[in-house]
């Protein structure tokens, strides 16, 4: 059963230096001499954040004995596909706005990422074991379904956040450094 997620996540990666990598050099080319909004990385996690969430659901009701396996089976091939888009999409975003503290940030979201990794075996087997498969996996994707928005705010409303904090730079800053500079 983990095979397809690694499978969906070899497309994902396909899928990116396809489809978004091309796209995020254009947006580098029309953006010069500025860099490109950070927000522009958001957009494959947009596409994701929903295909993780109906993954669950998908895995959790057709995990029935009288259903082929080849359905649940399926359903990781999504989800490995949208968790290799929404970490490659939320790492760029966060490197992208906080360009110079970037390590730090990047070092913040991995201990939490951490944490969430650490603590969820520890309640997992008994999660499964007494709500079966399909409620688990429903509650879940409940979870992935109230945390889908997450994408489309930041990109709403990332420039005003990053405005607002000390270690994110903004434009007039940016360009205060290349006057620096030169």
């Amino acid at each position: 059963m983990f095979l397809p997620i690694f499978i969906g996540g070899i497309f994902a990666v396909i899928g990116y230096l396809v489809i978004w990598n091309p796209r995020y050099v254009r947006a580098t080319e029309k953006h010069a001499p500025n860099p490109v909004p950070p927000e522009i990385r958001l957009e494959y996690c947009m596409a994701a954040a929903p295909i993780f969430a109906i993954s669950f659901f998908w895995f959790g009701w057709t995990s029935y004995p009288s259903i082929s396996y080849w359905a649940p089976l399926l359903s990781g091939g999504a989800m490995g596909f949208s968790i290799v888009w929404i970490f490659l999409a939320l790492f760029n975003y966060v490197i992208d706005a906080y360009l110079f503290v970037a390590a730090s940030a990047l070092a913040g979201t991995t201990v939490m990422r951490s944490c969430f990794g650490a603590g969820f075996p520890l309640f997992a087997t008994q999660l499964y074991e007494t709500l079966n498969p399909r409620w688990a996996s429903t509650l879940l994707g409940g979870l992935a379904i109230l945390m889908t928005p997450i994408p489309f705010i930041l990109k709403k409303f990332g420039p005003r956040l990053r405005r607002r904090s000390k270690y994110a730079p903004t434009p007039v800053e940016q360009q205060e450094k290349k006057d620096v500079e030169t």
